[in-house]
């Protein structure tokens, strides 16, 4: 459950950067959802052969449905994953933006007396 709210967020906080530098919304806002999901499953991959190496009897009992610090660990990697591309995404916006001359500049000179 604890998932499903950080997806909302996340795609919900891409979309307003995106919509704040006049970029597709829904993109942007799925791009969060694969960065949450792809490290969610790298993390989930790691730590399972981590455990199958160090202890494979502890596989069979394992609940992975349970809330557990395991958990939580991934939920936060997930996050930082998460706020890292965005604040990347966000300098490189910015960075467009000031290279990018005005509307006003372009228009000098065009308009008829």
């Amino acid at each position: 459950m604890m998932g499903i709210f950080i997806l909302i967020a996340a795609y919900r906080y891409y979309a307003r950067l995106a919509g704040k530098f006049g970029k597709t919304k829904w993109h942007y806002g799925l791009l969060a959802i694969g960065i949450y999901l792809g490290t969610q499953l790298v993390f989930g991959f790691s730590y399972g052969i981590y455990v199958g190496i160090t202890d494979p009897g502890s596989l069979d009992d394992s609940n992975f449905m349970a809330f557990s610090g395991i958990n939580l660990v991934s939920w936060l990697l997930s996050v930082a994953a998460v706020c890292g591309v965005y604040m990347f995404l966000e300098g490189k916006f910015i960075k467009e933006a000031r290279q990018k001359p005005s509307l006003e500049i372009e228009e000098i000179g065009k308009k008829e007396l």
